[in-house]
Order: C-alpha cells, then structure tokens, then sequence
C-alpha cells in the first residue's frame, strides 16, 4: 500500500468547514515492518533482545473492530504485519495531537461534568481539543457507527504495544493523562468524565495499567518472522512527553526547559495543584510523583522575530544587546503574545515602564531585554501556580536551539535564582555525566552545547531578587 500524507498527516475538512488532521492507522504498522527488517538486515542479534518497550505521540488514538483480537493469533510470519491489517480497524484514519477541531466537545465535557475547574481538578487539564476525550466525542457524534463498531480503542503508544504483544494493551498512567478521562489521583478511568464524551466507552478502554506494568510476552508472530527470543518481554509503552521526564532522568523538585519551536517547560512534582493553564500528568517512573508541564506558543520564532527586527540579524548581536542592558531592564517589561499563546489564552504585545505606565515603542536592547525576562518569569510564575517551588536541591535542565546562548541562560537563572553551570560536551556524554555525577562549578572546554545545566542554592542569588524587587513572583 502507499499512504499519501503530506508531514505524515492527512489534512481533510469537517462538513462545518473545520480542519480536521488524522494520520493512516496502518502507516505506522508499515513503518514498524520497515524498521524491523532494517534491524533484521544489520545483523542485530534480536534473539538477545530481552524487553521491549516504547514511546508514542501523546493523545492520538487507534480504534480497533469487533473481533479484532480474534485475528491477533493468526498473523501469517512470512507476510509484513500491515498486509494483513485488512478489517481489524473501525475508523481507517487515527486522530492525532494537531487536531483542533472538537471546541465544541470540549465545551460539552466541560458543561457535563461541572465547569472546566472540575475537569482540571480531576484529570489534570481542561479539557483541550487535542486530547483524546473530546477526540472520541467527536468520533461518536459524526460516526456513531464507526463507534459502535470499535470494540478497544488504544493510545499511540498502547497501539505499540498491541501489536508487539499479539493482544490488547493497556494504557499506562502516564499517557491516560493526556485523555481528559482519568482521575490523576486514583489513575482510574473518571465515569462522568466517560459518560460526557460517548456511551460505554469504559468497555472501550481497559484499566489504566502502571507504566512500568510487565505486558507480557512478545507474539510468536515477531519471533518467527524477525527472530526475537520467545522469553522476550513486553513493557508498556508511554507518551512522548513522559517519556522526556524519564529520559533525563528528572528527580522531584527538577525542571527541564526546551527553547524551542514552542518552549516546553516540565518538572516533577510530590503536591500537584492542577491549574486551568498547563497539565498535571502521572509521573511514567514514580507512582507518588506527578509531571507538571507548560506549553508555550510564543517561543523560539518570537525571538528570532525579535532578533531581526533589533539586531543585524546575528544572534551574537542579539546576545551583545542582551549584555548592554541590566538585570531587570531598569524596571521596564513586556508581555509578548505574538501569536495566540495557550499559556495564558492571550494576544498581543504590551510594554510598560518601571511605574506600570503604557509605552509605544523601546529600544532595541531594551525590547530584546524585556522579552526575554518576560518569557523566563512567565514559565517561573506559571510553575509556581502548579505548585512547583525551586528549591535549594533544584537542577534545571535547558535544552533546545535557545540553550546555545549563554545570556539568555543567565536570564534564566537570574529569574529562578539559580547560577548558570557550563554545558555539556554532547548530548549523550553529557547525559551520562548528569546521571553519574553531581555537577561542579569547574568550567569546561565546549566543543558543541547541546544542553545546559543550571544548579545552586537559592540563597546565594540574591542579586536576583534586587533585579525584580517590584515584581511578585
């Protein structure tokens, strides 16, 4: 087969005109083909293999025929697994993270269960049109047939799971998080939560297993066709963005920034107070921890933005302009909504001076100043609201394009009264060192920044809080 996608999703209209974004179901079964008989043709040893695992795109969602476990036994060894996928799906086109067509589902499960306050306070989030919840609203109130046809529907990364295991897998705590449907706390499925989004979907669903849940063994079909070992065991699999908590390897009271395309900010927490801006999930390594995480619309294409309209259009201009200027910009601040930002739902572009008076225009090192103090005491302010205190024991990890620049960083610390640490000689080496050992002050020899490291205690920065002694943090 081929699937025709265009960045590895089908972009089509809803009948109300909206935008609706899905991706093939069985493209991805095509692809874990290829990558197997990639695998297979290196001459890997995948009889030596003894667990599998894995990560999947948080929020998309798979729905599974009636009777499709039946086949799950009867996959012929010498055919490519999406060659026999025929009839096994309900819904041809899985749903996927960059849809945003279900406000009104959304609205709905809101209405339904009491507010978006009790949405939050239940399931970590409000509900957001991305998460599968409203995504299976919408799926029920357009296809109801194709609905009550779907006998199991799976996260992305449940999906995974599935197919290695030869039987349907759970979702695990971390990712069910990302669903609008589980209580946080109780990690069970939330019954008003399911009854607002479509009709016995709890049958739909199997109980929310702990990340680290033993699945069982791998299908006898993976271990005829590729070789794995018989005894080789399954593990669930996760979502994305917890699976970057357990990646670098966060511990409570961490917190990792990304200055990316969007910056994401995520941190471990032992007390979660969910917020109607950001999301609480189930830690995928702890049971008594929690990831909170903020997303940011106005990240890195904003700075770029900035630099060309300030600078010469060289982030080292960008950062020399950033060092011309004081700590806390003798008092003077903005607000930088470029585009629509999700964290809080606001628009537009604000200055002020240092008595909160309106100002029209600044100067370029000024206006460079002001956005980033700004974005760095948004994600402070924001992680605060979501119970996330930095303590004297906190590390911050900073990764993504915007870590390359030292300046930017020291805004970061400065803002978290933290002390920039030096970054790491490469990604992998560098994670090795953070797991192995604790970080000095020593300076190091850089040859190509990929992440920083930011740690010291709060008391020794109080060069900080004289920077920003009108602002409430």
């Amino acid at each position: 087969m081929r699937c025709r996608t265009q960045g590895g999703v089908c972009r089509g209209k809803r009948p109300n005109g909206e935008e609706c974004i899905t991706a093939p179901t069985v493209m991805w079964v095509k692809a874990l083909d290829l990558l197997l008989q990639k695998l297979q043709r290196s001459e890997i040893p995948l009889n030596k293999i003894v667990a599998i695992s894995g990560s999947g795109q948080q929020h998309g969602s798979v729905f599974w025929k009636s009777g499709a476990s039946v086949a799950f036994g009867k996959h012929n060894p010498f055919k490519p697994l999406h060659e026999q996928f025929t009839g096994l799906l309900s819904v041809a086109d899985s749903p996927v993270w960059m849809d945003s067509s279900t406000t009104a589902q959304c609205r709905k499960l809101e209405e339904s269960v009491g507010g978006a306050e009790v949405v939050v306070s239940v399931t970590g989030s409000r509900a957001y049109e991305r998460f599968t919840g409203p995504q299976i609203a919408r799926l029920y109130a357009d296809n109801e047939e194709g609905y009550d046809a779907t006998e199991r529907i799976s996260l992305v990364s449940s999906f995974v799971a599935t197919l290695f295991l030869g039987a349907y897998a759970a979702i695990d705590w971390a990712d069910a998080s990302g669903m609008n449907l589980m209580d946080i706390h109780r990690k069970h499925w939330d019954s008003n939560c399911l009854n607002a989004c479509a009709p016995q979907l709890k049958h739909r669903l199997e109980k929310p297993c702990p990340p680290w849940t033993v699945l069982g063994k791998i299908s006898k079909y993976f271990c005829q066709r590729y070789g794995f070992s018989k005894d080789c065991d399954i593990v669930a699999c996760t979502g994305d963005n917890p699976s970057s908590l357990a990646g670098m390897n966060l511990r409570a009271g961490d917190l990792c920034i990304s200055l990316g395309t969007s910056d994401t900010v995520f941190a471990v927490v032992t007390t979660p107070r969910p917020s109607l801006e950001g999301h609480i999930l189930c830690s995928p390594v702890k049971e008594d921890e929690y990831m909170a995480m903020l997303c940011f619309k106005n990240g890195s294409l904003l700075r770029e933005k900035i630099r060309l309209g300030c600078t010469d259009g060289t982030w080292e201009d960008f950062e020399r302009k950033l060092n011309d200027t004081p700590a806390g910009n003798e008092g003077i601040m903005g607000l930088f909504f470029d585009e629509q930002e999700i964290v809080p739902h606001a628009h537009g572009i604000h200055r002020f001076d240092g008595n909160d008076e309106a100002l029209s225009e600044l100067s370029p090192a000024q206006e460079i100043r002001a956005l980033v103090e700004f974005q760095a005491i948004a994600k402070r302010y924001h992680l605060q609201c979501m119970g996330f205190h930095a303590k004297p024991e906190t590390r911050i990890f900073v990764t993504g394009g915007g870590s390359r620049n030292r300046t930017l960083l020291q805004v970061i610390a400065n803002v978290f009264q933290m002390r920039r640490l030096h970054p790491v000689r490469d990604q992998f080496r560098g994670l090795r060192r953070r797991l192995s050992c604790r970080p000095r002050g020593s300076r190091r020899k850089l040859l190509r920044p990929c992440a920083q490291v930011l740690r010291v205690p709060a008391g020794q920065c109080g060069r900080a809080s004289q920077c920003f002694p009108q602002r409430s943090l």
